[in-house]
């Protein structure tokens, strides 16, 4: 082997990039990325619901609180790309101090930091005032790259994605079920009716993510361990620099929550043949259900 080309064979770091250098002295960038994920705490969805006696909240004695199940493939998505490109994996949610326990779970997972913007009113914000917080907390914080769940299983209003990276003015790419980082920019593929939609933007960016996107880890045993050890803060929002009143009222409200009627049990029907059932069925489907 010639021994130039053998020299060749070397890592530099430029400009707080690392740098490749292959033996035809060729550059190939390895980007470091430096992520942010957006997480919230919910009830776990196997939780019985009951309505509070103000008849606009829920119960919350008796529930069991977990990651988002979307935020759960954010978190997934994000330690892979940080094992891909190297890096740091930070956790950041707004709510009440026990949102701290599934900090902890995401950190468990491998995640390297949490931040905790503190809000006792969280469950009064609309998406649009938690994306105000978020944005006030992200404003002195560098990143390349913002991975969100697409919507949280308990208020299903997808919008605290779009409107926080509207909020920093960087590009948002929803319902990413893969995506690909290559020399700065990133790859992400969606689903669209009839096919997939290849979307290409420069980083720093937002994507919120779909099912299929990957298969979220367990928090093992000795994860669970050095979570304990790993930094937490816990920020109020004057920490931020924001308050009440740039927060905004919310402009959706809950006026009311009802329970689902309760199902009336099923009907048999009953005859001497095959005939004479179908045509009680059509019956009873037309004069009872009318659905036909």
């Amino acid at each position: 082997m010639d021994n130039k080309k053998f020299h060749a064979i070397c890592i530099e770091i430029e400009k707080g990039k690392w740098m490749k250098v292959s033996l035809f002295n060729r550059k190939e960038r390895i980007y470091k990325v430096e992520i942010i994920v957006l997480l919230k705490q919910v009830p776990a969805t196997e939780s019985f619901i009951g309505i509070a006696d103000d008849g606009i909240s829920i119960k919350t004695e008796d529930i069991k609180w977990v990651i988002n199940p979307y935020d759960e493939f954010a978190v997934e998505e994000a330690l892979r790309i940080k094992s891909a490109h190297g890096g740091t994996v930070t956790i950041i949610s707004t709510g009440p101090e026990k949102s701290v326990e599934t900090i902890r779970t995401a950190l468990a997972m491998g995640a390297d930091k949490g931040i905790l913007i503190k809000n006792p009113e969280a469950d009064k914000c609309d998406g649009l005032g938690t994306a105000r917080i978020l944005a006030a907390a992200l404003k002195n914080i560098k990143f390349d790259l913002i991975i969100a769940g697409q919507r949280a299983v308990d208020d299903d209003n997808f919008q605290v994605g779009t409107a926080l990276s509207e909020f920093l003015s960087i590009p948002n790419i929803s319902l990413v079920e893969k995506e690909e980082i290559v020399d700065g920019k990133i790859k992400c593929y969606r689903t669209v009716e009839g096919g997939t939609v290849v979307l290409e933007a420069p980083l720093p960016i937002l994507f919120t993510t779909q099912k299929g996107l990957n298969e979220p880890r367990y928090a093992s045993l000795p994860g669970i361990m050095k979570a304990k050890r790993k930094p937490m803060d816990i920020k109020s929002l004057s920490d931020i620099g924001i308050d009440a009143s740039e927060i905004g009222e919310p402009m959706v409200k809950i006026v009311a929550m009802k329970l689902p009627a309760e199902r009336k049990g099923g009907k048999i029907i009953k005859g001497d043949s095959a005939g004479s059932i179908a045509a009680e069925l059509v019956k009873v489907l037309y004069e009872e259900a009318k659905v036909i």
